[in-house]
């Protein structure tokens, strides 16, 4: 029953209360949600919830953190779960190790398609199924263009879910967001980098367009074609004067900022947030975000399949993944200052430079 006598206006500041905190609260006593997984609950992330900010933590750092078939399923999964939780007011997506994202796991298809087809899973005989993936990759077959897109379209989904949750999302950049890995961070509400990091769509060159067809609802037209139209990445500090992050610290201030932004989100009431990213997303929406991933994604699976694709494939096959994107980068002059997981090198300070 509600107590009429020690109602929130005689407690200082109780906006500020958690959802769970007060004798009128429609969750008192009721069990508290979990804070964090079991272990092994996930394959490609972690998830914990401390104070009022739930981590995602993307786990597979002797791999780049690189995206699998479960990552955007996982992403979802762990994005909903903190939706619930009435003590979560932020969601904080990074990555573990030496860098955020490096994209999807291309050398599955791109260099040992025959690796693929080696796992049994939930997803054997559907369009997630990697060997029927691997089968509509041959060169020498035909492709069928709505079985790729089923499944790229259900990538964008899960990473979208970062868009759509009703709570405030944040991505922490460092190292290398690149490729497949802008298509997640893109969708938070908020990206915040190590003024080193380097973000950019390479596969641009040859083989991708970025399938969440964020870029230029999160940069403008004409700055998004000038990383499109090079396959360049930007700095974190390029990327915090281009408006693409919120804030751009030194590496080895990034934990200590980023911990003080959702700190100052977390402040505030979980209804608030929702109705401001409400408010703000419609404008996003209005331009036609679904529209721009539908249409990228159908782009991404044309220019795996395209004579430049398959040379792209074939020699990727042949040589291996890293020297394929050696002879894609080198005409750009940045494989010489290209990272060792294949990234390209920044946008020069001056764009007609070397």
């Amino acid at each position: 029953m509600p107590d009429y006598e020690h109602h929130s206006g005689t407690r200082p500041a109780a906006w500020y209360e958690g959802l769970t905190e007060g004798p009128e609260s429609l969750f008192a006593g009721r069990e508290e949600a979990e804070k964090s997984s079991e272990p092994g609950g996930y394959r490609t992330l972690t998830y914990e919830v401390t104070g009022r900010v739930a981590r995602i933590t993307f786990n597979r750092p002797e791999r780049g953190n690189a995206i699998t078939a479960d990552t955007p399923v996982e992403l979802a999964a762990a994005v909903e779960r903190a939706d619930l939780d009435p003590n979560v007011h932020v969601i904080l997506v990074s990555g573990r190790g030496k860098g955020f994202c490096g994209g999807y796991d291309l050398s599955i298809f791109a260099e040992n398609p025959a690796a693929a087809g080696g796992e049994a899973s939930e997803m054997r005989g559907t369009v997630l199924d990697p060997m029927v993936q691997m089968r509509n990759h041959n060169p020498f077959g035909t492709w069928d263009p709505m079985i790729d897109y089923q499944m790229m379209s259900r990538f964008n989904r899960g990473f979208s879910s970062l868009l759509y949750a009703n709570k405030p999302t944040v991505a922490k950049l460092h190292g290398f967001a690149v490729a497949g890995g802008t298509d997640i961070a893109l969708y938070a509400d908020q990206i915040i980098c190590a003024a080193d990091t380097k973000i950019g769509y390479p596969p641009a060159r040859v083989w991708g367009i970025p399938a969440a067809g964020m870029w230029a609802h999160r940069l403008g037209d004409q700055r998004a074609k000038r990383l499109l139209l090079t396959g360049d990445c930007l700095t974190g500090t390029q990327a915090q004067e281009w408006g693409l992050a919120v804030e751009a610290p030194p590496a080895d201030q990034l934990d200590e900022r980023t911990e003080a932004l959702v700190e100052r989100i977390a402040r505030v009431p979980v209804n608030q947030l929702i109705m401001a990213k409400l408010a703000l997303n419609s404008a996003l929406l209005a331009q036609g975000v679904a529209n721009s991933g539908m249409i990228s994604t159908v782009f991404d699976g044309i220019s795996r399949h395209t004579p430049e694709g398959y040379s792209f494939q074939l020699r990727s096959a042949t040589v291996g993944f890293r020297e394929a994107v050696r002879e894609r980068d080198e005409p750009f002059g940045d494989w010489k200052r290209t990272r060792t997981d294949g990234t390209a090198a920044p946008v020069p300070e001056d764009p007609q430079g070397s």
